[in-house]
C-alpha cells in the first residue's frame, strides 16, 4: 500500500523523505505555502502532512490530524522524546496529547559570512553597532518573519514569557523595547533584503556580498557546506547583556490526517526515520536537519558544516514555542505586514506595540474552543 505525503520544497525539506523509500511518495509545496497554507486543505488530500507546531491549533479545530498515542507504542514515543533536542518534541504537544513526531529541528540563528566579519557580535548592542558602522547587516522581515523576529528580541528581553497556548500576550514594555531595536535595524537593512525569505537571505549571503551578518534567520545546515565557495557560519541568537539567545523555535514534524489508515510497515518507516543511527546518519547525509539531540553533538555531523549544530545548540535548547491556537496562521501574517509597515513609516514604537496587542486579540476568537 502506498501513502501520499506532502512536505516543502527545499533539499532540507524533501531530499530525505525522497531517499528514504518505503511506502510513501511524497509531493512538494513552497516554503510560503508550508507556513501558511489551510491545513484542513492540506490533510483532505494527504496521508502524512510535514507541518511546523503554529498549525496546531488550526488542525486540532478542523479535526484533520489523527493522535499519535493512538498509532504508536508509548514507549516509542518516550523514547523519541528522550532522543530529541530542546523544546521540538514538546511544541507538537496539545489539547494532552502528541500530533506530529520531530523530524526536523531548527531555530533563529544568526548567519554570519565568516570571510566578511571579524568579530561575531553576540549582543543585540553589538549588532545595532555594527549595523550603524555600515557593516552589511540585514533584517529577516519578509513573510511572517518580520513578527517572528519580533517575537524572538521580545523573548530575549523576558526569557520568562511562554506564549504557546495563546492566552497570554507581550508585556508592554517588554514589546516596545524589542521594536526599539527592530526598528532602527529595520531602517538600516539593505532595501534588496527586505522581500526576501529565509533562503532567498541565505541566497544572497552564499553568493555575493551584499549582505555579511543576518541576526536572526532560521537556520539551513545546507548554507554551512564548507564545499560552497562561500560558506555561511551560523552561530547562537544575539542575546540581551549576558542573558540566553532569544529565538523562537521553527523545525517541522510529520502529522497523520485523519484520512490515513495507518499500516505495520507505514508505522516501522516513520519509527525508523526517528531512531538515532538514522537521524545521526542517513538524515544529514542526505540534506536534512536532524531532531536527535545526538546529531547536533556529533563531531562526524558537524565537521563537514563548519560546526554548525555545536555553535548553535545553545539557541536551540532555549529556543520558545510559538503561539498556537486556532488564528495564530493568519494573525502572524497580519502580522508581519503591520510591522514592515510600521518600520518604514517610523511609527511610534508606544503605538506599534499597542497596534499589535489589538490585532493578537481580535485573533484570539477561538481560543478555548473545543479541540476536535
Amino acid at each position: 500500500m502506498t501513502f501520499r505525503g506532502l512536505t516543502w520544497d527545499h533539499p532540507r525539506g524533501r531530499l530525505a523523505l525522497e531517499r528514504a523509500g518505503g511506502p510513501v511518495t511524497w509531493d512538494v509545496q513552497p516554503l510560503e505555502g508550508f507556513e501558511s497554507a489551510p491545513i484542513r486543505e492540506t490533510c483532505a488530500n494527504y496521508d502524512l502532512v510535514v507541518l511546523d507546531h503554529p498549525h496546531l491549533g488550526e488542525a486540532l479545530n478542523a479535526g484533520c490530524l489523527r493522535p499519535l498515542d493512538e498509532l504508536f507504542a508509548a514507549a516509542d514515543l518516550d523514547a523519541i522524546g528522550a532522543r530529541t533536542i530542546g523544546p521540538c518534541l514538546e511544541s507538537y504537544e496539545m489539547a494532552g496529547r502528541l500530533w506530529a513526531l520531530p523530524l526536523d529541528a531548527a531555530t533563529q540563528v544568526m548567519a554570519v559570512r565568516g570571510d566578511m566579519v571579524q568579530d561575531v557580535p553576540r549582543t543585540w548592542d553589538a549588532v545595532l553597532d555594527m549595523a550603524r558602522a555600515g557593516g552589511k547587516v540585514g533584517l529577516s522581515l519578509a513573510g511572517p518573519h518580520a513578527f517572528l523576529s519580533f517575537l524572538s528580541v521580545a523573548q530575549a528581553l523576558n526569557p520568562g514569557m511562554d506564549l504557546r497556548n495563546g492566552d497570554v500576550w507581550v508585556p508592554t514594555d517588554t514589546a516596545t523595547q524589542a521594536l526599539a531595536i527592530l526598528g532602527e535595524l529595520a531602517r538600516l537593512t539593505p532595501e534588496q533584503v527586505w522581500p526576501l525569505n529565509p533562503i532567498g537571505i541565505l541566497d544572497l549571503m552564499s553568493n555575493s556580498d551584499a549582505l555579511a551578518l543576518c541576526p536572526l534567520v532560521y537556520g539551513y545546515v545546507n548554507y554551512a557546506d564548507h564545499a560552497l565557495d562561500k560558506p555561511i557560519d551560523f552561530h547562537d541568537a544575539p542575546s540581551i547583556g549576558d542573558g540566553a539567545p532569544g529565538s523562537i523555535l521553527g523545525g517541522t514534524g510529520i502529522a497523520v490526517s485523519t484520512r490515513c489508515e495507518m499500516t505495520e510497515d507505514l508505522r516501522a518507516h516513520l519509527l525508523w526515520l526517528m531512531r538515532e543511527d538514522t537521524q545521526t546518519g542517513f538524515i544529514p547525509q542526505n540534506a536534512g536537519q536532524p531532531s536527535a539531540r545526538a546529531a547536533w553533538q556529533d563531531a562526524d555531523v558537524n565537521a563537514p558544516v563548519g560546526g554548525f549544530y555545536a555553535q548553535t545548540t545553545r539557541t536551540l535548547e532555549t529556543a520558545s514555542i510559538r503561539p498556537r491556537h486556532d488564528g495564530f496562521i493568519a494573525f502572524q501574517s497580519d502580522a508581519s505586514a503591520l510591522l514592515r509597515e510600521g518600520f518604514q513609516s517610523n511609527c511610534p514604537d508606544g503605538r506599534l506595540a499597542s497596534d499589535l496587542a489589538d490585532l493578537f486579540s481580535r485573533s484570539q476568537k477561538t481560543v478555548g474552543r473545543k479541540a476536535g
